[in-house]
């Protein structure tokens, strides 16, 4: 079905004529064109438009999970009717393979996987080999290794009432399909048999399971049920199973890779015996047959990507598979953005290069594995085909690529503006005059749209620098006077360790704070977020995660400490898109901690200066009153929501007639056991219980013998990771 754009908004303000140059610019066939969109002008609802315009499957990349979650949350409101789907990094944990010759050090790969994120994978390549309106909101997780797309498609199970099929067969097909049997718990990607009925859970499905019941070798009926009840829903007429894992291979296909690792496993232990790396030619051995063994009994074994080579069929040397294959050749690729999602693709193969090449070296992996490895910059680009850059600040690789009759690309090295820069439309800092009408066709001329005015009439957050001698102190004024009136705060420092003590001090001064950064994980970030717009705390300390894309519309302040120290963290760039967060709310202000006026100070001050003007300008020709963005708390990421669930389900079960104290006590030690296993989520759910019951009781600590003590509200605590350190 078509894209169907569900918005109670019409385009407003820029959005209006953005949206008709980059439709224009597309439908011209241009290759390359730029969305310079300030913050909260409504980038995101543009592109939904443009998109819904051109109707093409579509790959949003982000470039780190948080904003991510955003976008699929944002593109889920305006096509509900559309397969909107979510592909990020799996791993709630992840420490890569890895060995440091200098120490004979050995760092075996260790990872905690994410079901809830495992199954909106597998439903977004799913959902690409089965519909043409999907969009998927992805991280650059989408450019590392998958299965082939395929031997994915190939491995579907199709099963339709009154098929003639033995339970047998399609048992044995689900195990290909790497489904596992479990008689006493159906749970998701497991199947169990009783008598004439297979009851199978899809690995892609989220609390429902498909009810397969057999007529002799007949298919009698299929039934979408409740695994926990086992109450019908619906019954259907066919149905299709998808793959358990993203990595699956036919037997055939097994076989011949089986053949080709043990030949290059001969190869290569003759070349360290010829070399007379004894050492490391056992060690290549033993590892590599046990895998093999692996592979040849279950169909699948720990670092199975490793040969995903010869898994594929692919010649050495060629690219791997990623998400990319699952779409088709015209698909619109739209980078969020991009001034900082462009760097991050092209610096994720040389860093993994530099590690495999080391375990190779020393017999730790086959050269094959050398071949399980993202993109590298050049094959991303091969891979697409008309690209929507999205940014407040684009860079100059996006600036030069974005002109008619580029088809190809111009490499970093080569992106050279060229001109002076003061130049309104090349300097995207300097946003000068929105051409009224776009030049899609000459060649040469820009594809670049803007957006300056904001549907709100929002103006940029005022722009105030004052002395670093008492920043602290300041700051903690500021945020009372903030927090008297309901409105939020976000404080930015230059290190973890200074954002965590800051927040401990503000904390004891009163105010309600957490810190943010990158030591915790991605689904408890978005719950933090969603915990500042609902108002559970006020302040939110952070390093380089307050900058793109987050969408905060009740932050009214930003303050930037130490906005002098020039760096990464305090250029140009970083310091507009963090004064950014405060351009939602009709009171943003935005105050810089600086004894100096550095270049990047200035400029930001003269940006601000000459939007506000144009801004200003505009809402006085045409009548518009600035107001605050107002939308609603987005929920909590599934995972999360279960865990609050189970949160209030222990309060509102137990009443009064339960021990708190034993409670508590039991929670804190499943909390530490979970913990101690790596098991973040669920020591972050853990103490989110311990948490709740807590402030319900008033208890901040448990004495040995049980005696609870209170001292008022508890402090809350750090992520798993912070407290582990």
């Amino acid at each position: 079905m078509p894209f169907e754009l569900s918005s109670q908004f019409n385009p407003r303000g820029d959005q209006q004529q953005a949206i008709d140059q980059l439709i224009r610019s597309l439908e011209a066939g241009n290759r390359h064109q730029t969305l310079l969109g300030v913050t909260g002008s409504g980038k995101t609802f543009t592109a939904a438009n443009v998109l819904a315009a051109l109707d093409k499957p579509t790959l949003v990349i982000s470039h780190n999970k948080t904003l991510a979650a955003q976008l699929y949350s944002e593109f889920k409101q305006f096509f509900p009717n559309n397969a909107v789907e979510y592909f990020v990094s799996y791993f709630d944990y992840y420490q890569p393979e890895a060995y440091i010759p200098r120490t004979d050090t050995y760092i075996e790969k260790d990872s905690s996987i994410n079901e809830e994120i495992e199954r909106l994978r597998l439903s977004a390549t799913s959902s690409l080999l089965s519909r043409e309106d999907v969009i998927v909101v992805a991280s650059v997780s989408c450019i590392y290794g998958l299965g082939s797309p395929e031997d994915y498609a190939n491995m579907v199970c199709v099963v339709a009432r009154g098929q003639q099929i033995s339970r047998e067969l399609l048992l044995a097909k689900l195990v290909d399909m790497l489904y596992e049997r479990n008689d006493a718990a159906l749970t998701r990607g497991r199947f169990r048999a009783r008598g004439d009925v297979v009851e199978v859970y899809p690995a892609t499905f989220d609390e429902e399971a498909i009810r397969i019941e057999f007529f002799g070798d007949e298919i009698d009926m299929i039934t979408r049920f409740d695994p926990l009840t086992g109450h019908a829903a619906e019954m259907l007429d066919r149905f299709t199973f998808y793959p358990a894992k993203q990595f699956v291979t036919p037997y055939d296909k097994m076989q011949r890779a089986l053949k080709a690792i043990r030949e290059e496993l001969d190869e290569r232990v003759k070349w360290f015996e010829a070399h007379a790396k004894f050492l490391e030619a056992q060690r290549i051995k033993m590892r590599t047959e046990f895998d093999l063994e692996m592979m040849q009994e279950m169909g699948f074994c720990s670092g199975i990507e490793n040969y995903s080579r010869h898994l594929s069929g692919r010649p050495a040397g060629s690219r791997p598979y990623t998400l990319l294959d699952f779409f088709p050749k015209d698909f619109l690729l739209i980078i969020d953005e991009s001034h900082a999602t462009i760097p991050q693709i092209g610096g994720m193969y040389e860093g993994d290069y530099s590690r495999k090449t080391v375990l190779v070296e020393y017999g730790f992996r086959l050269p094959s594995a050398l071949d399980n490895r993202p993109l590298n910059f050049q094959e991303f680009m091969e891979m697409t085909s008309q690209i929507l850059y999205i940014s407040a600040t684009p860079a100059q690789f996006e600036i030069q690529n974005s002109v008619v009759g580029n088809t190809k690309y111009l490499p970093h090295s080569r992106a050279r503006i060229g001109q002076e820069e003061t130049d309104p439309v090349l300097v995207p800092m300097l946003t000068g005059r929105a051409a009224a009408v776009l030049d899609v066709r000459t060649p040469g001329s820009r594809l670049i749209a803007q957006q300056i005015i904001r549907p709100t009439g929002l103006l940029d957050p005022k722009i105030t620098v004052s002395s670093l001698k008492h920043q602290i102190d300041e700051t903690i004024e500021l945020c009372r006077q903030r927090t008297a009136k309901g409105e939020r705060v976000l404080i930015t420092t230059l290190t973890k360790r200074t954002a965590e003590d800051l927040t401990d001090y503000l904390r004891d001064v009163g105010l309600k704070v957490r810190y943010l950064h990158s030591e915790i994980d991605a689904i408890e970030r978005v719950e933090i977020l969603r915990s500042l717009r609902a108002g559970e705390f006020d302040v939110l300390v952070g390093i380089n995660l307050l900058r793109e894309g987050l969408d905060l519309p009740e932050v009214s302040l930003v303050c930037i400490l130490d906005a002098d120290k020039e760096g990464f963290l305090r250029s140009q760039t970083s310091l507009i898109q963090t004064s950014g967060r405060a351009a939602r709310h009709v009171n943003g202000e935005v105050v810089l901690f600086a004894d100096t006026y550095t270049d990047s100070i200035q400029k930001l001050i003269a940006i601000t200066e000459y939007r506000r003007a144009k801004q200003i300008a505009y809402n006085e020709a045409n009548g518009v009153t600035p107001t605050s963005v107002r939308r609603a708390v987005q929920e909590s990421l599934h995972t999360l929501l279960r865990g609050k669930e189970i949160e209030e389900s222990v309060i509102r079960e137990g009443g009064g007639d339960f021990n708190i104290t034993e409670v508590l006590r039991e929670l804190e030690e499943e909390m530490q056991t979970a913990a101690a296993g790596l098991e973040y989520e669920r020591a972050a759910l853990l103490r989110d219980q311990i948490m709740e019951l807590k402030n319900g009781t008033g208890i901040s600590k448990i004495e040995p013998r049980g005696r609870p003590v209170k001292y008022g509200k508890p402090k809350p605590a750090r992520s798993s990771k912070a407290r582990k350190r």
